[in-house]
């Protein structure tokens, strides 16, 4: 656990990180926001800071979020301030703390912001012997490549790999490939010098320096372009990097762990994935089930977030009723342990009862005996306008409605995607913004329409400012720094189709 510091808090500040070395942290301390942003960008990197809450907080919320450092900020202050702890949630700090500090608190907020990431239940006998094949690679050097279903917690076993590992007392970094954009995923492994490219102000250590006798997640590395695939292959296999705007190479030590949830074998069959580095990263794979092939964890699962939220948010624990139990084991589970949980928040705050009933669970399909083969993981999109405003929509536009009948959900949600897609000509950015999603739930529909065997249309710039027109269908599509859907609005005042 690595803890910065920023700021004096009139002298409270040595007693926090007393406490905080006491309880195992590592501790650094900057004297305020700026220099704890260098120090971030120089590769000492923290996964939580505690600043003073008479600090610039808001700046460097904003600072951290554009170069896309991900760590959790807290704010604290000696005088119980509340104007001044309610703007510094404001301006995107997580909590506030009170100082004098208190050694109970301190340590409450360490092992939430540490030890809740490693946590694993595996009382289902297809988890047990995954945890069983992680115990034993957990103290090697080996990379592994860590397989399954979105939502089956991929992540949280590269942690728990990390913290059996040998270099569990060095630093733990991730990395989101499919989170990225393309032009911006080089500089944030391997870093860049000042001056690289328009917007470099400053040089920057990527991840590879920053995970140094460490582990260096790779999520999702199914996701990242083949040209810079060649260049992750190259620092694996020399085990050195150079930064974007310099020539000189920099040995670094780190142990990769990558995930993905697509075939790897697959695309490396249709090109979209280098052999090599499948093999370079698949020399362990772990396959972790999706829940619904490990029934004996969901109850456990279940009442494992119900508590989390439940002390999240001031309520009273509840025990899952045996209905509930039921309930939730028959049901299929297409968004495996990310949906279970969103589910228990919402449930925890709907109960009205002693124990957690049945009628607090709400989920997404009624047919519970279904195990997942037809479920939709989201929301189909609603193409014909009739799923907020009911009858006066439908009969605004019955021919639409008709076209539905029939149809599955996915059907619908599918031609809804590619032709948001065709009308921005493939730019996938735009096309996200359109329907409401994030760009790495449409590419991973888009991957999973590609393996069906469906012609998608091809990524187009997505930084090109250029307006174009069609014909007499006066259809705009924008690339560049304006809102798509705003321009979009503009065009339909004028009557213009779009």
């Amino acid at each position: 656990m690595r803890l910065m510091i920023v700021g004096h808090l009139d002298g409270y500040i040595s007693t926090a990180g007393k406490i905080a070395l006491q309880r195992g942290a590592k501790v650094i301390h900057c004297e305020d926001t700026d220099e704890a942003l260098g120090a971030l960008r120089n590769g000492k990197g923290a996964d939580l800071v505690m600043c003073d809450v008479k600090q610039k907080i808001g700046p460097f919320v904003q600072a951290l979020e554009a170069e896309r450092i991900h760590v959790e900020v807290v704010a604290c202050g000696v005088n119980n301030d509340a104007r001044a702890a309610v703007k510094a949630i404001q301006d995107g700090a997580k909590e506030y703390i009170p100082l004098p500090p208190d050694a109970e608190l301190i340590a409450a907020i360490l092992e939430a912001a540490s030890e809740e990431q490693t946590s694993m239940i595996a009382n289902d006998p297809s988890m047990k012997s995954v945890m069983q094949m992680a115990d034993k690679i957990a103290p090697s050097e080996a990379t592994v490549l860590i397989t399954g279903e979105s939502g089956t917690g991929k992540e949280v076993m590269s942690r728990y790999i990390h913290k059996k590992s040998k270099r569990k007392d060095g630093p733990f970094i991730a990395v989101n490939c499919a989170a990225i954009p393309e032009n911006l995923l080089e500089s944030e492994l391997f870093g860049h010098e000042k001056g690289a490219f328009t917007g470099a102000n400053a040089r920057r250590i990527g991840k590879f320096e920053e995970a140094h006798a460490g582990t260096l997640l790779l999520d999702e590395v199914s996701e990242m372009h083949p040209s810079l695939q060649a260049k992750l292959l190259r620092a694996i296999q020399e085990k050195e990097i150079t930064r974007v705007g310099s020539n000189d190479a920099v040995k670094v030590d780190v142990r990769i762990l990558a995930t993905s949830n697509r075939n790897l074998e697959q695309s490396v069959e249709k090109g979209e994935f280098r052999e090599d580095l499948y093999f370079r990263l698949n020399v362990v794979n772990l396959r972790l089930p999706s829940l619904r092939e490990r029934p004996a964890d969901i109850v456990p699962l279940a009442q494992f977030f119900t508590d989390k939220y439940a002390e999240a948010n001031g309520v009273d624990k509840k025990s899952i009723a045996t209905e509930t139990e039921e309930k939730l084991k028959s049901y299929g589970w297409r968004g495996n342990i990310r949906e279970l949980e969103n589910t228990m928040h919402r449930a925890i705050l709907m109960s009205m009862e002693d124990q957690l009933e049945p009628d607090a669970v709400q989920l997404q399909d009624s047919d519970f005996t279904n195990k997942g083969a037809a479920q939709s993981e989201a929301k189909a999109p609603d193409p014909a306008g009739v799923g907020g405003a009911g009858g006066e929509a439908a009969i605004k536009n019955p021919g639409a409605v008709e076209a539905m009948i029939g149809r599955t959900i996915a059907d619908v949600e599918r031609e809804m995607i590619l032709n948001t897609l065709d009308h921005t000509l493939g730019n996938r950015t735009h096309a996200a913004k359109i329907l409401g999603i994030s760009i790495r739930t449409l590419r991973n529909k888009l991957n999973q329409y590609k393996d069906e065997g469906i012609d998608i249309p091809a990524a187009s710039g997505e930084g090109t400012s250029l307006l174009r027109f069609f014909g007499d269908q006066h259809r705009a599509v924008y690339f560049g720094d304006t809102d798509f859907c705003a321009f979009l609005e503009i065009f339909r005042r004028f009557d213009f189709p779009c």
